[in-house]
């Protein structure tokens, strides 16, 4: 009982085997039991390298939560949320931790694709210009540059969604790819707006930005920014295995919205741009700012709003973006998240 507690509070396998020895050595408890099945490997393909954000998935890694459901947990780095699809479509991982754009795109050229968790439901995209620019409403973008990171990322997408809020095509402004540090270009008064994320933003303010309106995407349609995509057939015939993927992992997001200061903690261990837990912090409770929405609150964390999925699929259509309509309820599904 005590060292079930102990393992559910969270605790190192270091620690874990000292107070085994502690106990009269691993044979006091039978560690690990006879007849256990060797942990099941899951690939989990990111969007990025790992970063303080996902301090959740460190906590799952680092507390054992991957273990506890036979799991044993690889973290598959990426540049993009269209490489994490790749690689789970081409057999390299299971999970593919990505945006909603790649996958519309990819299940409309042919792919099998079943998407099980709403990671982010809210939208972190904006517009952002200098308050001199006097860009406080979509409208005001027609006839502007605006920055975006590339053409083929979130950043043009929801640029696209903001415009379309109000009649505006992309041809009513100039898109110009600047890059990730696009807030050099807004500074420099190379754009007189640039289209960004949450994080970004606030990284650029921490960076000397000054005063700036912020138009944001989910104002107008709050698209998921980030969820988790499967092949169809790893959830038709191996309905267990994503479950226990996603138990562990809403594990480790409800500890992250319970623990933002231990979770900034966490992730200098694990983040490439973890070092300053003041900065991890603040990463972290932005983020989980974009884990909960009314459909999480009443559902429970990962939930989808399949109203809000018929809009975006409605609205890409509309933009051109989309050549065919799609059967949103297929691709997407809240039936895993029913029985976490």
């Amino acid at each position: 009982g005590r060292l079930r507690r102990m393992v559910n509070d969270g605790m190192t396998r270091r620690e874990l085997l000292k107070a085994t020895a502690a106990l009269g050595g691993a044979a006091a408890i039978g560690w690990p039991r006879r007849g256990m099945a060797a942990p099941e490997k899951v690939r989990m393909a990111c969007w990025s390298q790992p970063i303080s954000e996902q301090a959740n998935v460190f906590a799952a890694q680092e507390f054992g939560w991957f273990k506890e459901q036979g799991l044993d947990f690889e973290f598959v780095p990426g540049a993009g949320g269209g490489e994490a699809l790749k690689h789970v479509l081409a057999g390299n991982a299971d999970f593919a931790f990505t945006n909603v754009e790649p996958i519309l795109f990819g299940v409309e050229q042919g792919a099998q694709v079943q998407v099980v968790y709403n990671i982010y439901p809210k939208n972190v995209f904006n517009a952002v210009s200098l308050k001199s620019r006097n860009i406080t409403k979509p409208q005001d973008l027609k006839g502007k540059r605006v920055g975006v990171y590339s053409m083929a990322s979130g950043t043009r997408h929801n640029l696209l969604v903001i415009l379309h809020s109000v009649g505006l095509k992309e041809s009513d402004v100039e898109v110009v790819a600047t890059g990730v540090l696009n807030f050099g270009p807004l500074i420099e008064g190379k754009v007189d707006a640039t289209a960004a994320t949450d994080t970004g933003l606030w990284a650029a303010h921490q960076k000397g930005l000054g005063e700036v309106n912020v138009i944001w995407a989910r104002d107008y349609l709050d698209i998921p920014t980030d969820v988790f995509a499967v092949r169809a057939e790893t959830a038709q015939k191996r309905p267990d295995f994503v479950t226990r993927f996603l138990r562990a992992y809403r594990k480790g997001s409800q500890w992250m919205l319970d623990n933002p200061e231990k979770a900034a903690e966490l992730a200098v261990k694990h983040a490439i741009d973890g070092q300053d837990v003041k900065r991890n912090l603040e990463i972290v409770r932005i983020r989980n700012a974009s884990t909960v929405s009314e459909g999480t609150k009443k559902h429970g964390l990962g939930w989808f709003d399949m109203d809000v999925l018929r809009r975006v699929e409605r609205t890409y259509l509309e933009l051109g973006l989309l050549k065919k309509r799609l059967d949103v309820e297929s691709v997407f599904t809240n039936r895993f998240v029913q029985e976490l």
